[in-house]
């Protein structure tokens, strides 16, 4: 199989992960309690997927400049997207608590919210392709994390518009979408870096890691902290384990 076709793949197998999400989201009432619990555990699988899959190796793969540059950079453009999208009514669009607005609330929202899940998830999939390009096979604990993560992330969006009165339509609509653009993405990533320079490799990696963590700090642990309770941070601490095992097994 060609690689950027694997890419494509692997890219949508960890987009799937959100209709996954998103279907039990639909099918079964989940308590708020469990929700934040389940983001709070997906959280920690990211933060610790970005740190030593993504962070880590750029810079030992580029060097630092690249990969602290990138950095900032992936965070300054998703923070600015975020920014823009939430005036259009996508500022909660991880949340499962009704604060979700309803087309009728502010019209254009539905085409906000689907924008802003998209613009979550593309870093995640860019650098499963990535991962290709710098060692030709996806990496185990980086498509582990990401699937991982996606499901709480569907989930709990998918709740919240339901809870908004958007149709079982629109929903399903969004994550498949959402899913075969994140193996779109995966596949861009392996074609546009192939035989790239280490340095603009590791500029590229840093820069999805960036815009990752700031999704995570503006949409998934707001959610994570929605319905508090004392193992909230436990939980988080146990997805960091977990995906940091997958990753020591894994190398």
């Amino acid at each position: 199989m060609p690689m950027w076709l694997q890419a494509l793949w692997w890219g949508f197998v960890g987009g799937a992960a959100l209709i996954l999400g998103a279907f039990v989201a639909w099918r079964w009432r989940i308590p708020p309690k469990v929700v934040s619990t389940i983001m709070a555990f997906g959280a920690g699988v990211l933060i610790s997927a970005l740190a030593f899959e993504l962070v880590d190796e750029a810079a030992d793969g580029g060097g630092l400049v690249p990969t602290v540059s990138g950095f900032l950079v992936g965070a300054v453009i998703f923070v600015a997207s975020n920014a823009l999208l939430a005036r259009r009514g996508a500022r909660h669009r991880k949340r499962s608590n009704g604060l979700q607005s309803s087309e009728t609330q502010q019209p254009g929202s539905g085409t906000a919210i689907a924008v802003g899940a998209l613009l979550d998830g593309i870093p995640e999939s860019l650098v499963l392709g990535l991962g290709l390009v710098a060692s030709g096979a996806v990496s185990p604990a980086m498509l582990v994390a990401v699937f991982i993560s996606n499901v709480p992330e569907g989930l709990s969006s998918s709740a919240g518009m339901k809870r908004a009165g958007r149709s079982a339509a629109y929903v399903f609509g969004v994550w498949t979408t959402i899913a075969v653009l994140s193996g779109v993405a995966a596949a861009a990533g392996f074609l546009l870096l192939d035989g790239a320079p280490a340095a603009l490799i590791a500029f590229t990696t840093a820069l999805a890691a960036g815009a990752i963590l700031a999704m995570l700090s503006d949409t998934m642990i707001p959610e994570a902290f929605e319905d508090e309770h004392m193992l909230t941070g436990l939980t988080t601490a146990l997805g960091f384990a977990v995906a940091f095992s997958v990753h020591s097994l894994g190398g």
